[in-house]
This record gives C-alpha cells, sequence and structure tokens, in this order.
C-alpha cells in the first residue's frame, strides 16, 4: 500500500515519456517525473520516494525529501494566503496548506509557525494545523525518567519552553534549566528528567545524574584542547560566567572537573583550569 505524505520503496515498472511507473506490492502504481528519475535507475530495482497529491489532485511520488512527513512537527514558513488558508513551503513544487480553521492564530506571510502534518479523511489530503495540542497526548507513554529524546521547542512560557517530544508527546523545559540561547523551531536532544503524577513531563537539555558526568566531562576536555589546554573557570567561577562560557550549570561543571581532575587530566588552579 503506497502511504501518502510517508517515504515509500517501489519497485520501478517501467519508463515511459513522461517518467517512470513505480509499483507497491498490491499492483499499486504512481509516477515519478522525469525531472526527478535518478540517472542510473534499473527496471525492477527499487527506489525510495515520497508520495503526495500533486496540483491536480493526483498521487505522485518525488525524490525530494520536504521537512516534514505526515504525523510530524516542523518549523515552516508562510510564503502565500490565500482564500482557503495559509501555504507553508515544506520543501515540494505544491505547498502545504493550512485551512483556517486550522490556524491557531491568523497566519501571516513571511512568519513562520511550528505546524503539524495529518491526512485529511475526508479529501485525502495532506493538511497542515498549527492546533498543536490536537495531536499530543501524555496518556499512556512507555518513557521514563533519563531517556533521551528528540525535541522540537513549540513555544515559550512563564514557566519556561514547551517541547514536543518524538512528535507525540508535550514537555516543559524550565527557564532554570535552559543553559544555551534556544528559540521556537529548534530540534534538540533532551533528556526525561522527571514525571509528574498528572503525566506531565519535564525535560532536562543535559544528561541527568551519572549520565550527565562522561560526556559533560568530555566536552569540557574537548574545550580544554581546543583552548590550548586552558580555560578561565574554576570551581569558584560564578554561575552566571560558567553558563556563558560552557552553556552548563555549576553545579553540573564541578561534577565534570571533579571527575576530570580525580582522572589527572587536569589541573585545578586559582586562575583556571589546565590540561595536563
Amino acid at each position: 500500500m503506497i502511504e501518502l505524505g510517508n517515504y515509500n520503496t517501489l519497485k520501478v515498472l517501467r519508463s515511459t515519456s513522461v517518467g517512470l511507473f513505480l509499483g507497491d506490492n498490491e499492483g499499486t502504481e504512481v509516477l515519478l517525473p522525469n525531472k526527478y528519475v535518478p540517472e542510473d535507475f534499473e527496471i525492477d530495482s527499487e527506489l525510495e520516494v515520497f508520495c503526495y497529491l500533486d496540483n491536480n489532485e493526483r498521487p505522485i511520488a518525488t525524490t525530494l525529501r520536504p521537512y516534514i512527513s505526515r504525523n510530524e512537527f516542523a518549523y515552516l514558513k508562510v510564503v502565500e494566503v490565500g482564500t482557503y488558508g495559509a501555504f507553508l513551503d515544506w520543501g515540494l513544487e505544491k505547498h502545504l496548506l493550512v485551512p483556517y480553521r486550522e490556524q491557531t492564530v491568523k497566519m501571516e506571510e513571511g512568519r513562520k509557525y511550528v505546524v503539524h502534518c495529518y491526512l485529511d479523511e475526508e479529501t485525502f489530503r495532506l493538511t497542515g494545523s498549527s492546533r498543536i495540542n490536537r495531536f499530543l497526548s501524555n496518556d499512556g507513554f512507555d518513557l521514563q525518567v533519563n531517556n533521551e529524546v528528540n525535541l522540537m521547542v513549540n513555544r515559550k512560557t512563564p514557566l519556561g519552553w514547551e517541547v514536543i517530544i518524538e512528535d507525540k508527546y508535550k514537555g516543559l523545559v524550565f527557564e532554570s534549566d535552559v543553559y544555551r540561547p534556544i528559540a521556537i523551531g529548534d530540534q534538540l536532544k533532551g533528556y526525561i528528567k522527571s514525571i509528574r503524577p498528572d503525566n506531565k513531563i519535564d525535560i532536562s537539555l543535559q544528561p541527568i545524574g551519572a549520565q550527565m558526568l562522561e560526556p559533560t566531562a568530555k566536552m569540557i576536555f574537548d574545550k580544554l584542547q581546543q583552548n590550548k589546554g586552558y580555560l578561565a573557570l574554576h570551581d569558584k567561577s560564578s554561575p552566571e560566567e560558567i553558563k556563558d562560557k560552557l552553556h552548563l550549570s555549576k553545579k553540573s561543571f564541578k561534577k565534570a572537573i571533579g571527575t576530570l581532575y580525580k582522572e589527572r587530566k587536569i589541573d585545578i588552579k586559582e586562575d583556571g583550569i589546565y590540561l595536563l
């Protein structure tokens, strides 16, 4: 079955004047237009293509890689506002429509928004929506504290930054846990810091507990190597200075340099740390 809005691995059936016809194991065919046909194709070989509806509402394949796939989130730019809604650039010739009913605020040309891509069950069209909460649920997840997860920054809140976890769940990075610049649309790695009784998820942008020591210590070790074996930071440096130079909390920094010191990789002096 060919899935619209997703990547499909299909067999090359035949070559025509307009392009290649590709097929699945159920006998469904789709056209890959000439402009996307690779030079080294062979009949009966397989190609990975993205499938969607073209401007004439016909299924079409492309070797282009869009910025968003079905059931994913992305930060996309509005290129046109029309009668039916806003049209966003998602990396394909036909723009992604976000109907007015799917906009939390009226979208403006030239601005970027976090949107979700879904298949409209009535029209079978791929559609965008900025009503993010409709597509997120923290019920029934199998996440655990300390799990590494993929994040997208959705919006700023009075408490910190709301993030989308693994394209499925909603979490929060508290402002006090942010030690580097972040912005809406950023895609980051994070770690499950805590899961509350109401299933709200708190996220850390740094590894937690014992997991934190090795990568943080390695990061500082690498910084020392890049800086000719010296950093003008030590255990008496202010939290602001450490955050500005290394994007770390003072607690994380002290644990990491303690590890390096015990391993006899550094010396800690009054003016900074030195690589041994």
